[in-house]
């Protein structure tokens, strides 16, 4: 990407990190309200998320914040530890881990999901983003804004809700959603993309205003007026110093209590995990298809958890929603994760009342849109095009998310996925094409690049078919890797072969070790490097 400075496209980010905002004001309290956290930890988090994972961070996309994975481990860890500030030294601990990870080069862990996974998670989402805020956008708020759990507070799940909401329709409601659903449509059309000033002024900010100037018009009529649930519910402070007292500082007395290391590494594996995650599909959906430093990803969360603990915030996480939504905005670098921090910080402190005035309805109708630009159906067409091995874990995936939540649908669709990989491990031990392959008589055997103990019992199958009498020549010239076991079974067919009257020649065959190839080509490329700066500096010299 031309120009990819943090300065150089303003024009771009600017407008991106406002809709993130008008998005992740919502969220933050929403998450904080499941967590049985005070509400205004959630903005916190938002804005250490914004602000400073953004600037550490190496993701030019990526937007940081609550997570609605982690709502269900902070509320039992608050219950269990009794106090919030006692959970606050979990949360700096948490990020300490993080930290440690980042060091530890464990950020590789992202790079072992499969794109079919990631894909069916992104879909997923998606699907979920648009299936809870049907309810909201019908003006039935029961639900906590950010939930991607089937399960809701209320004992219920995703699709009760969907029932339920026809009990408490409100038309006020559903007239800023359809007014809402029709700007953005407009707003997508090529020819409103072609004026500049509509380049400039993103229809989501049209979407909120028209909203806000709905919701005072709707004040004084009686069945259309917006009640307090209806509405984003941000602290008001009554003064700039009532701002400050809203801050917490975790209890440092109670880091020799065991529960809190337990809590904190707890959550420093599950932010990790869906930092990672978040971060892997977030390049994906990049339109420059940059790829993001994971290492880096982890110190920055790190970081990011340790100020977020020590002024009584909630742990941080990459977000899935915030960062589609950045990208669908037009975001090109992550100055616009940095700027929705500070106009986050900005707004919190000089005008909440103003924010307090966001229907629900207007961002229900902003994340139809995002939900369904994660789930196209073209994308379900793709995927099915590229056959049942990657069609089938993008489904589960699907599926799993939607009916439990986002870690276990991954994990679902993780163990499908691992299913196939070792299926079709075990159906290509060894090339032969009978065409090729069967000669004069001879029967040649290409045994595969990596044979491992999964190919034993096809390599066991096949050689046992072998006819009695023949000529079989076992070719592992181009096999890099033979697992011990699959050695053994060769061996005690060759043995066997003596009996059976079978001519067997091996060519290249033993069993090698693995070196680290990857370390190979760091290592030569470095000493390439530096005998070619060697060579320099002897001629300039």
């Amino acid at each position: 990407m031309k120009n990819d400075g943090m300065f150089n496209n303003l024009k771009h980010d600017i407008p991106a990190s406002i809709v993130v905002f008008l998005v992740a004001v919502p969220l933050c309290l929403g998450i904080a309200l499941a967590s049985g956290a005070p509400l205004f930890s959630g903005i916190i988090a938002g804005i250490i998320g914004g602000i400073v994972v953004g600037a550490l961070s190496g993701s030019p996309l990526g937007v940081s914040g609550p997570a609605a994975g982690l709502a269900v481990i902070v509320f039992s860890a608050i219950t269990e530890l009794g106090e919030f500030n006692i959970f606050l030294m979990a949360v700096v601990l948490g990020g300490i881990f993080q930290l440690l990870l980042g060091f530890a080069k464990a950020g590789i862990i992202g790079y072992y999901f499969p794109s079919s996974v990631i894909k069916g998670m992104l879909s997923g989402i998606g699907i979920i983003i648009i299936l809870k805020q049907i309810p909201h956008a019908f003006g039935y708020d029961k639900d906590y804004e950010g939930s991607l759990s089937f399960s809701t507070a209320d004992g219920g799940n995703t699709l009760s809700q969907l029932y339920n909401m026809f009990e408490a329709v409100s038309p006020g409601a559903i007239i800023i959603t359809v007014v809402s659903m029709f700007i953005l449509i407009l707003w997508e059309q090529s020819f409103i993309k072609k004026i500049r000033l509509f380049q400039i002024v993103q229809g989501p900010l049209i979407v909120v205003a028209v909203g806000i100037l709905l919701n005072l018009f709707f004040q004084n009529m009686e069945g259309f007026a917006l009640n307090a649930e209806q509405v984003v519910a941000i602290p008001v402070p009554e003064t700039i110093g009532g701002f400050f007292d809203q801050f917490t500082f975790p209890d440092f007395n109670e880091i020799t209590n065991g529960a809190v290391w337990v809590t904190g590494i707890t959550i420093a594996v599950v932010a990790s995990l869906e930092t990672l995650l978040c971060l892997e599909a977030t390049d994906k959906l990049d339109p420059f298809k940059r790829v993001s430093p994971a290492n880096r990803e982890l110190k920055a969360q790190g970081v990011g958890n340790i100020i977020s603990g020590l002024i009584g915030g909630l742990p941080i996480t990459q977000v899935i929603v915030r960062s589609s939504t950045n990208i669908q905005s037009g975001g090109r670098t992550k100055m616009s994760a940095i700027l929705h921090g500070f106009i986050l910080l900005a707004c919190a402190m000089a005008i909440p009342a103003i924010l307090n005035l966001i229907p629900l309805a207007s961002l229900a109708a902003i994340l139809f849109l995002v939900g369904y630009k994660l789930a196209k159906p073209v994308l379900f067409k793709q995927m099915y095009n590229l056959g049942q091995s990657h069609f089938v874990p993008f489904i589960i995936t699907i599926l799993g998310i939607v009916f439990t939540d986002l870690l276990m649908g991954i994990g679902m669709g993780l163990v499908v996925a691992i299913f196939y990989i070792l299926y079709n491990n075990y159906k290509k031990p060894f090339l032969f094409e009978s065409d090729k392959h069967i000669k004069d008589g001879v029967i040649r055997i290409e045994l595969a690049e990596d044979v491992t103990f999964i190919n034993k019992a096809s390599i066991q199958r096949a050689l046992s078919q072998l006819p009695d009498g023949s000529k079989v020549i076992i070719d592992a010239s181009k096999s890099i890797n033979i697992d011990q076991d699959v050695v053994e079974i060769i061996e005690e067919f060759q043995t066997n072969a003596e009996f059976r009257d079978i001519e067997l020649e091996l060519i290249e065959f033993n069993s090698v070790a693995i070196s680290n190839q990857v370390k190979k080509v760091e290592h030569a490329i470095n000493t390439n490097m530096l005998n070619t700066n060697r060579s320099k500096e002897t001629i300039n010299t």
